[in-house]
């Protein structure tokens, strides 16, 4: 498979390791360095784009590679205000777009787990609900986006939450997300539902960018036959319990 990497740093050096070792070739490396490149790729030395670039780079990064025909996967964050334009020039390019703002596998399982508990905590108002997230200082969106779909997760799921907020959160009916930036961290999420009484988490901390890189590379080779607009709900296929690789 002949990949074009868009995006360089830690989250596209960590893809390039995985991809290589997995036996796909580097096509092209784009950075902010010669980010012009971009437009000048021929279509038919590339089989898929991996987009892990910048929030204000991404939407012209996927354009642009839809425009040639080039299916895309990305995984950048804190640039889906222009998801819904975004959708509508993938269909009308008749494109193949794949998004998550998380590639690991665990993290994915964790989202259905989180929409489910929130179900089921929904009669039980005692527990407030609360979601935390850290990440290393180089991450440029805050809350991360994986946070965002956690949060979201709860608020389709709970009646009396109908939005979230950044903490300290101002609204009852919020969801409180506190984030912070440290030193060499991947990723960690943390959900508490915390009563007088007892608490209740749910955890997911990553231990490397690898597993990150390993599921973009994974949803890359099953990517190859298809088209339109996907997700990891199907590539992981959870809500019949089967997975396609």
């Amino acid at each position: 498979m002949r990949i074009l990497l868009v995006g360089y740093g830690k989250m596209g050096k960590a893809i390039e390791q995985v991809a290589l070792q997995r036996s796909h070739h580097i096509a092209y490396r784009i950075s902010s360095s010669n980010a012009t490149t971009l437009a000048t790729i021929n279509p038919k030395t590339v089989d898929v784009a991996l987009e892990f670039s910048q929030p204000a780079t991404a939407y012209s990064n996927i354009c642009q590679c839809l425009s040639k025909n080039i299916p895309v996967i990305s995984g950048t964050t804190g640039w889906l205000d222009k998801k819904e334009a975004l959708h509508a020039y993938c269909k009308a390019h008749q494109g193949t777009f794949f998004y998550a703002s998380n590639f690991s596998i665990g993290m994915n399982i964790l989202f259905k787990v989180n929409a489910y508990l929130a179900k089921l905590m929904n009669p039980f108002s005692e527990y407030e609900v609360a979601l935390t997230e850290e990440h290393h200082l180089e991450k440029k969106d805050m809350p991360s986006g994986t946070a965002i779909t956690l949060a979201e997760g709860i608020v389709q799921n709970m009646n009396r939450k109908k939005m979230w907020e950044m903490a300290p959160k101002q609204q009852e009916n919020s969801v409180g997300v506190t984030a912070a930036r440290r030193q060499d961290v991947p990723g960690t999420h943390t959900i508490t539902y915390t009563a007088p009484l007892d608490t209740l988490a749910l955890k997911h901390t990553a231990h490397s960018r690898e597993g990150f890189a390993l599921g973009a590379v994974l949803v890359a080779e099953w990517l190859q036959d298809k088209q339109g607009i996907l997700g990891m709900e199907d590539f992981l296929q959870l809500d019949n319990g089967q997975k396609t690789h």
